[in-house]
């Protein structure tokens, strides 16, 4: 299976492409690409992996990416089951890396658009007013061509460049060091993951699937995800477990054993060290934010 590590999105004739999304699922890829990517989740949830994050993601979930930083939006099971007939939808603009030169960039006028990009190495998850400005504005970038279309992508930029309500995605020490068999191996590794982590998932098992020994995969699995195999499946059970708990359906101790855990003390215990509150506290925060 070909990695789509360095496929190019964007035409040779065309400065940027912006695509509406509605589909059944989110590609289930985990790729990386030469171009700045920005991309809003309309309708859908699921688990997104940026670099070395992983988040749970829903409707509003507004993103920006630096080239070459591999991600994956990947849907909750569900939406996988034809039966369903359920849909997702979003909007994402692709633009090169050298739309604009680096002599222009470095202009005064240019700082906080030069500033933006070099922060979008690490992933931004932006919050607040900013989601439904810039997405308005993504929605009417859709129907603009030619010079007005650069002008509203300029305008989508220098927005995004003043807004203070974001968050880095992937950690400061992180570099993709990933090549396209490389690529393929990890997508291979998280779509195991992804369908089995709410069950124990042994080592062993996953280095098998990688064609390693257990010490390799561990080896390899750090140098990749930038941290050791472990903590990735804790990170990923208590991501999950947060959904649970914004919904509100299930107790604290279902949610534990419905995400992989064993006992309700080590997952209240894993969800702190994570989260820095008690699956408890988390669940009447989101509530109380959310007007429950």
């Amino acid at each position: 299976m070909r990695s789509a590590l360095h496929k190019s999105e964007i035409p040779a004739s065309k400065a940027y492409i912006i695509n509406y999304l509605d589909d059944p699922f989110f590609d289930t890829n985990w790729h990386a690409h030469s171009e700045y990517q920005l991309f809003v989740v309309l309708q859908g949830t699921g688990t997104r992996f940026i670099g070395d994050n992983i988040s749970h993601f829903q409707e509003g979930d507004l993103v920006f990416t630096g080239p070459h930083v591999p991600h994956l939006w990947r849907n909750d099971d569900f939406y996988f089951n034809r039966e369903n007939k359920l849909r997702v939808k979003g909007i994402v603009i692709y633009f090169p890396e050298h739309l604009l030169s680096d002599s222009l960039l470095h202009k005064e006028e240019m700082l906080e658009i030069h500033q933006l990009f070099e922060k979008a190495k690490r992933g931004l998850s932006f919050k607040g007013q900013t989601v439904p400005a810039v997405t308005q504005m993504m929605w009417d970038l859709i129907e603009l061509k030619g010079v007005e279309g650069i002008i509203q992508l300029l305008a989508i930029l220098h927005q995004l460049a003043e807004a203070k309500d974001f968050n880095f995605i992937s950690s400061v020490g992180y570099i993709n060091s990933g090549n396209e068999k490389d690529n393929d191996r990890m997508r291979e590794v998280y779509n195991f993951i992804m369908k089995n982590f709410k069950r124990d998932i042994m080592l062993e098992e996953v280095a098998d699937l990688a064609n390693m020994s257990p010490t390799a995969f561990s080896r390899y699995f750090k140098s990749r995800t930038n941290k050791p195999f472990s903590a990735f499946l804790s990170e990923l059970r208590i991501s999950f477990a947060c959904k649970l708990l914004m919904e509100d359906k299930d107790s604290i101790a279902q949610i534990c054993y419905e995400c992989g855990f064993n006992t309700l003390s080590n997952f209240n215990k894993q969800f702190k060290d994570f989260t820095g509150t008690s699956p408890l506290k988390y669940k009447q925060e989101y509530l109380k934010v959310a007007g429950f």
